[in-house]
């Protein structure tokens, strides 16, 4: 059995080590967008009825709208999570290359399944020695971002030899230009994550879609077993993405712009990041984080990088202010 992986989030366990109550903590130890959209109205019907096949197709035409994704109606999951888990079981799999780091659950799900997962560094580095190729794009957790003409190439050599390419969009809401779901239609061995909850924080409905052609989405939706996402979720989800996510998207970035603004007063240097997470560098990332804590303000760090920080948005100024006056509190 692989060990379990450390995400964020992990509020409890970090108040049970350095006190305070949970509630009091601020947790920007994950890349969730910190101010929850409103929440429209839930039909009645949704919370005492299993999810209806209209309520279902409603939600996947305004996905498919929102996405962008041509002819492919997206697959409501319950988180995306669900469907990494999945992954090995797709028909012909022997193994996947995983470009690193990165979301550590994918490694973890072959290796679950007894399967080789090799981890590269940059998409020049693939021998195409595996069939399957993973790409978290934009990276979790440095940001990296591979452009649309790279991955459609990627995808078509692995094409040519039966093999398939999956990229994961957790964090694709900031950046759609980014997106290959416009291109999904014409890409047959294609499959794409988004993740609902980020963006519009709103991470607790375990809500997320796939994007794949339908003999893909079908094998998905048969594993996962009937009624998998819940009717208040797809009620939301089918409300949400079809109004005006302008707001949303300006406020995520005045956050992002506020967060740069702490950790340049801070003189800690940013490597990388999304539009809801910054990541630093420092050699005094352990004591930073640890010293964070002691202020239970919660934020991620990586074993596999120990100089590294992922730092997320915080809610508004006062929390701002939370942050800058502990890391000036900060001494080596």
């Amino acid at each position: 059995m692989t060990n379990r992986i450390v995400h964020g989030g992990g509020i409890t366990a970090a108040a049970r080590l350095y006190g305070g109550r949970p509630e009091d903590w601020l947790d920007l130890s994950t890349g969730i967008n910190p101010n929850p959209v409103a929440l429209p109205e839930i039909p009645v019907s949704a919370w005492h009825r299993l999810p209806d096949q209209h309520l279902v197709e409603r939600t996947r035409e305004a996905a498919r709208i929102y996405y962008r994704s041509g002819d492919i109606l997206p697959l409501p999951v319950p988180g995306t999570q669900s469907v990494i888990q999945l992954l090995p079981r797709l028909g012909s799999v022997s193994g996947a290359a995983i470009l690193s780091p990165t979301y550590g659950e994918y490694a973890r799900a072959f290796a679950l399944a007894n399967l080789p997962a090799l981890k590269i560094a940059e998409i020049g580095d693939l021998s195409l020695g595996r069939n399957l190729v993973i790409a978290v794009n934009p990276n979790n957790p440095d940001g990296r971002t591979l452009s649309v003409d790279r991955l459609r190439e990627l995808h078509d050599r692995l094409q040519d030899r039966d093999g398939m390419l999956v990229v994961d969009e957790a964090f694709g809401d900031m950046e759609p230009e980014s997106s290959l779901a416009p291109y999904a239609s014409s890409m047959p061995n294609l499959i794409i994550f988004r993740s609902f909850g980020k963006f519009f924080g709103l991470a607790g409905l375990r809500l997320g879609f796939a994007i794949a052609e339908a003999s893909i989405s079908e094998r998905f939706e048969d594993w996962l077993g009937p009624w998998a996402v819940s009717g208040p979720a797809l009620s939301l989800a089918a409300s949400l993405m079809a109004g005006d996510t302008t707001t949303i998207r300006n406020r995520i970035l005045d956050r992002r712009a506020a967060l740069d603004i702490v950790l340049s007063g801070a003189k800690l240097k940013t490597v990388g990041g999304t539009g809801l997470f910054a990541l630093v560098a420092d050699d005094h990332a352990s004591d930073i984080y640890s010293h964070l804590c002691r202020h239970h303000i919660l934020v991620r760090k990586f074993d596999y990088a120990p100089n590294w920080l992922r730092i997320g948005l915080a809610p508004d100024e006062e929390a701002d202010r939370r942050l800058a006056g502990a890391l000036e509190d900060y001494s080596i």
